[in-house]
């Protein structure tokens, strides 16, 4: 019989198939113990999985390349990390087996995290991924992951690793839903780059049978069960309507009465420039810098290195404009180098430009590699900070861009509430403001982005987070100055109609999500959209916030 589940819609597009489970996480090993003069050796197979795991997650981060590589190669340190295998070989000495000692020492990091606030309950999934890849090595058992299938399928999942989520085959994994994870997990960040339709957060999603056909919506966050031949067309003939309409929809972003909404793609490296100009993105709006400190050096990138890698990007956007990030380490991207690890709340410590203007030698350094990489190009450089607080914090940015002998502009993200509130004052000190809507949701509802079961309070619709927007907005109008939206928000296209009407200048995203965008300004005037973020504004919930906007640019 059909029925209809609801959870959260984060990459576009519909897709209908049979479901496939993920297959099973690795049991826990027996409790056996070792005479001592095994220790040793088993301390040498307990390190020869660990150098295994983290090699495998490095290769499947070099052929999935992007934003992917980067969150594969952290994975690879967290196979690594010095105190775990300390922890795993002073377990062995006592007794355990490779791998209970690996078990034991993963699940006792867990806790840690845990007890820490669970500001990386995110981070748990990609450590339990860790710990059963080098359980599974140690058994001689196969590795977690995605079933094997002739046929495309429907994925289902309590939560997908990186590991598994960035080497998805797009030709046999129609679509996927996960249990667990949110709007901003990596999870969610992957399918959107991959272009795979995805709903998360979806309560009982492992109850669905094995072979039951469902049709998932990304979009709406609608799981359709046995949907029956109405339905199917209904939906067939939607995804159709859907192509014809972003085949249509060509060059650069604009509203129907000639608004122009500069498009931008959201990149994680050189690897993902390909799929930004192939989308007809007019630039980068947000370039995350972190895939290049991300190695098992445990030191920063030289400036040889870091040029390179600028260059090459910078190169593919001729006339265009690039917003660079400086690298934002801390919280869910810890630096041995750079971040103190015994931190009681990470989200909450030294992280993003905190942490830069503790080091200043690593922040000059980039900074310099920024401007010789952009030497003798006609691209529109221009670099921003992460987690910018105040005025205080953006002057110390602008000082340090200064001393680079960086030409560029320089702007803030905005990704605190106090940044919001105070845009005006943040705007003496920069050129211009870049929302990201992730962090600033997670800050002003005090609400983990990582965590699934608060995704309500992540959902970009807010009305209180439109406020926030707003304000930036209003602050960034008054000062003559530009102020984008870099979140995964901008890839929403009805929000960002409503983005569009609450007076921001830009906005970035996955490049899969820049066709879908533009298509939905296309068809609307800046008076409808500015219109749709009233009646957004003025709703109590996020639900009612959509509900609302939808009604407005529908002419309902």
């Amino acid at each position: 019989m059909e029925t209809t589940l609801r959870g959260v819609g984060v990459s576009h597009g519909v897709a209908i198939g049979e479901v496939r489970h993920m297959g099973t996480a690795v049991l826990e090993p027996p409790a056996k113990r070792i005479p001592a003069e095994e220790a040793e050796r088993e301390q040498g197979r307990a390190r020869q999985a660990v150098d295994a795991v983290a090699a495998d997650l490095i290769a499947r981060g070099n052929l999935a390349g992007g934003e992917a590589q980067g969150v594969l190669e952290a994975q690879a340190m967290m196979a690594q990390d010095p105190e775990l295998m300390a922890d795993v070989d002073r377990r062995i000495a006592v007794g355990s087996t490779a791998e209970r000692g690996v078990y034991d020492a993963f699940a006792s990091y867990r806790a840690l995290l845990a007890n820490a606030g669970e500001y990386l309950a995110g981070r748990v999934a990609d450590l339990d991924d860790v710990r059963n890849r080098i359980v599974a090595r140690l058994l001689g058992v196969p590795m977690p992951g995605v079933p094997d299938s002739d046929e495309p399928y429907v994925l289902i999942a309590r939560d997908l690793a990186p590991a598994d989520t960035a080497l998805l085959d797009p030709a046999l994994v129609l679509g996927f839903v996960t249990e667990e994870g949110g709007p901003t997990s990596h999870s969610a960040i992957l399918a959107r780059a991959l272009g795979v339709p995805a709903v998360v957060a979806l309560p009982g999603a492992q109850e669905l049978a094995e072979g039951t056909v469902i049709a998932v919506d990304g979009s709406t966050g609608d799981i359709f069960v046995e949907p029956g031949p109405k339905k199917r067309a209904e939906l067939e003939q939607a995804v159709l309507a859907r192509k014809a309409t972003l085949s249509s929809s060509i060059g650069p972003g604009a509203t129907s009465d000639g608004h122009t909404v500069p498009l931008l793609a959201n990149i994680g490296g050189p690897s993902d420039v390909p799929a930004a100009v192939a989308a007809g993105a007019e630039g980068v709006g947000l370039f995350r810098t972190e895939f290049l400190f991300l190695d098992d050096s445990g030191r920063a990138p030289s400036e040889e290195k870091q040029i390179e890698a600028y260059r090459t990007v910078l190169e593919a956007f001729p006339e265009g404009r690039v917003v660079v990030r400086v690298l934002d380490a801390g919280a869910d991207k810890p630096l041995a180098f750079l971040t103190p690890a015994d931190e009681p709340n990470p989200a909450l410590g030294v992280r993003g430009l905190r942490s830069l203007l503790d080091h200043p030698d690593v922040l000059r350094t980039q900074l310099t590699a920024l401007a010789k990489a952009a030497q003798g190009l006609p691209v529109h450089l221009e670099v921003m900070a992460p987690m910018v607080a105040d005025r205080t914090d953006a002057k110390a940015f602008a000082d340090a861009c200064r001393e680079a002998g960086l030409s560029a502009k320089f702007g803030a993200m905005v990704e605190i509430p106090s940044a919001a509130l105070r845009s005006r004052s943040i705007l003496q000190e920069v050129e211009f403001l870049s929302l990201g809507t992730n962090d600033l949701a997670q800050y002003a509802f005090a609400a983990d982005r990582q965590v699934g079961a608060l995704s309500r309070l992540q959902d970009p619709w807010q009305p209180a987070l439109l406020d926030l927007v707003a304000l930036s907005a209003e602050g960034a109008r008054a000062e003559g100055k530009s102020c984008g939206v870099c979140g995964e928000a901008a890839s929403d296209p009805l929000l960002a109609c409503v983005l569009t009407g609450l007076g921001v200048t830009s906005l970035s995203m996955g490049a899969a999500s820049i066709p879908y965008v533009r298509s939905a300004l296309a068809q609307h005037t800046l008076a409808q959209c500015e219109r749709a973020a009233a009646a957004a504004r003025a709703a109590d919930t996020a639900d009612e916030a959509r509900t609302a906007a939808r009604a407005v640019l529908s002419g309902e």
